[in-house]
């Protein structure tokens, strides 16, 4: 299996996005907005089809896209505080807009199914590079504003009380998001996105460690899922962002299984 060039580029990718989805999606999850993960992972389809339509890199156009629209969000949220929700449908509706537009009329000159359900059989070298590029820069990013992510993810009103700058700090985070998010769709796809950003994380989450054990724990699930996804896929010629979600599913059962038995014992 690893002999074909492909695949090589898939578990390199993969080993990559195992690691940055996890880091976005604890803070994502513990702050309530997975539901933001999701909605940019569907916006990022506009960015695909304007980079396919522009005969351009279809990951660096979905993550200048994706990131505008990261930063509409966050700044929509001081206009709709008590409506928070209404954010995510303005934004989902303008991005699945652009991109049902441009690919209805013909303008996006590629098929658009590898992106939406993830195929290892049209990653290349070139995508790995952009990706570990991506990667490299959200990890030092997020390295250099760990201790203030975490104070604002659990206190952002006492963050700003404090002096940080917690909002300059939440555009930068809402970039990050969409970093990761158009890095992961060529392997996983736009449509289970969502699942290798919060799944880990939720599966993490049932072992009621603390926060530095519970982000290592869900970068081991991650690691997991997306391996197990990409050769599961492989042999039964399916699409590995299904199987990548199912697995995540199911090891998420399994966690939930295991800890509600050693309860009654």
């Amino acid at each position: 299996m690893l002999h074909y060039s492909f695949m090589q580029n898939a578990f390199m990718i993969s080993l990559l996005i195992a690691v940055l989805c996890p880091i976005i999606g604890i803070f994502l999850v513990l702050k309530r907005y997975s539901m933001i993960g999701d909605t940019l992972a569907h916006a990022s389809l506009a960015g695909v089809s304007v980079g396919l339509m522009l005969h351009t890199n279809p990951i660096l156009s979905a993550f200048l896209l994706t990131s505008i629209f990261g930063v509409i969000i966050e700044f929509l949220r001081d206009n709709f505080k008590k409506y928070a929700e209404l954010i995510l449908v303005i934004i989902l509706s303008l991005s699945v807009g652009i991109a049902i537009t441009i690919i209805s009329t013909g303008q996006a000159h590629a098929n658009v199914d590898s992106f939406l359900f993830g195929s290892v059989l049209t990653v290349t070298r070139g995508d790995f590079y952009t990706v570990l590029g991506l990667s490299a820069v959200s990890l030092i990013t997020i390295s250099g504003l760990y201790h203030q992510l975490v104070f604002i993810t659990f206190d952002e009103e006492g963050a700003k009380i404090a002096g940080l700058r917690s909002k300059v700090i939440n555009y930068i985070f809402s970039i990050l998001v969409a970093a990761t998010i158009s890095v992961t769709i060529r392997i996983v796809g736009i449509l289970v996105m969502s699942s290798l950003i919060a799944l880990p994380v939720a599966t993490a989450l049932q072992l009621n460690k603390g926060f530095k054990s519970t982000l290592l724990y869900a970068i081991l699930f991650s690691l997991v899922d997306i391996i197990a996804g990409i050769v599961i896929s492989y042999w039964i010629n399916a699409a590995p962002g299904g199987v990548t979600a199912l697995i995540s599913v199911f090891c998420l059962v399994c966690t939930i299984l295991i800890k509600r038995g050693s309860a009654f014992i």
